[in-house]
């Protein structure tokens, strides 16, 4: 046969294994565009992208994303690269619209806690009540152990909507972009895309004062700040991922190198414990609800409550304690009274009675709701005693 037929076939052979490649890398991309909001996004917003991508002289799309957050500091970043061996580039930082609860790590369901530790995007979800999201693997195998083991909690997401209920939240454009983003790594190969959640940035002054103060009263929080202050650091002076393992206690454990910042010195309160008990049986307190109980006013009045709080109970510290973070358990019953509040840890005697005194005099809440009924919850709050 002539030459030419032979060639025939390898181009077509050659165009046969190009679309065949083409078409494994998208068709995780084409899935979620068969989801009108997801392909009326993509329409609006790939062009702009790209053009964003190429002023910064970032190949599109990238084939590797890596995402980190930081509670303190509110920030969502978005690292690309297109070849394993080349160090990520910073895309964009994103403003978190709020976070709920305080430091330190998720341990189980309804602490509205925001996880601490290292992630990956286990879920795209198209229709999201939030505009859309995406999953993390909340809890991981670190969190299996340490968390509570018959209820650690879970359904952790970044979404859009600017809400909030122990989530990432950000806004609707900005979930778009990352949504996209993140959609094209994964159709290219990239199955587990890092989310790794810091309590701050740890080289802001700032954030790291207001950590070092939040660890004198849990000392226990220091080896896993320890821990994620060392990821840091080391992709902070690499720009690769570090390897995290995990130990058969539960613990991270990361490339230990060395950083800037100053050893963190802590010191522990002590207190005795109150021996309340709640009055309501277990049982009957709601584990996971639909609306979560809103203090009279709404939360703002609630923060209100919560500051002046704290500088109400200022002069009652310790003599040389510049501060006390104080973790309160409560429950707010199904009538939206607030029937049992116990300090856990973090202040002295006379602060915690004064402290619980004042959560069980508050007026009734709206009460919390499950399956369209009133329910009984149990909940947790920090207040900061900060002497002025």
């Amino acid at each position: 046969m002539p030459k030419s037929y032979f060639k025939s076939i390898l181009i077509a052979v050659t165009i046969v294994t190009v679309s065949l490649s083409a078409l494994s890398q998208n068709s995780f991309v084409d899935y979620q565009k068969s989801f009108g909001k997801v392909a009326d996004v993509f329409r609006r917003k790939e062009d702009t992208l790209r053009r964003q991508f190429e002023a910064k002289g970032l190949q599109w799309p990238a084939k590797y994303v890596y995402i980190r957050s930081f509670k303190y500091d509110s920030q969502l970043e978005l690292w690309v690269k297109n070849n394993v061996r080349e160090p990520f580039k910073l895309f964009k930082t994103y403003k978190v619209c709020a976070m709920a609860g305080s430091l330190g790590p998720k341990r189980m369901a309804g602490d509205y806690q925001v996880p601490e530790g290292f992630y990956y995007i286990n879920e795209f979800n198209p229709n999201s009540l939030y505009h859309l999201s995406l999953g993390l693997n909340y809890p991981n195998a670190s969190d299996k152990l340490l968390s509570d083991s018959s209820l650690p909690g879970g359904n952790i997401y970044i979404h859009g909507s600017c809400v909030t209920e122990g989530c990432i939240p950000i806004t609707n454009d900005q979930i778009e972009e990352l949504y996209i983003i993140t959609s094209y790594a994964k159709a290219q190969g990239q199955d587990f895309i890092p989310v790794h959640i810091f309590p701050v940035k740890f080289n802001n002054p700032r954030s790291t004062e207001y950590l070092n103060r939040y660890m004198n009263a849990y000392m226990e929080y220091k080896p896993l700040v320890e821990n994620l202050k060392s990821a840091y650091y080391y992709f902070e002076k690499n720009k690769q991922i570090p390897v995290v393992m995990i130990s058969t206690r539960g613990n991270y454990i990361t490339d230990d190198i060395p950083e800037p910042v100053k050893e963190m010195k802590v010191r522990a309160s002590v207190f005795t414990p109150s021996d309340k008990k709640i009055p309501i049986p277990e049982d009957e307190i709601a584990k996971v609800v639909n609306k979560l109980p809103v203090y009279p006013g709404g939360n703002s009045a609630f923060q209100t409550f919560l500051n002046e709080t704290g500088n109400e109970l200022a002069p009652l510290l310790d003599e040389g304690v510049k501060s006390a973070y104080v973790l309160i358990e409560y429950v707010i019953d199904k009538q939206g009274k607030l029937v049992y509040a116990k300090v856990l840890k973090g202040g002295n005697d006379e602060i915690n009675k004064r402290l619980e005194d004042k959560f069980e005099s508050l007026p009734n809440w709206t009460p919390a709701v499950r399956l369209e009924q009133n329910v009984a919850i149990k909940l947790k709050q920090t207040i900061i005693v900060e002497a002025k």
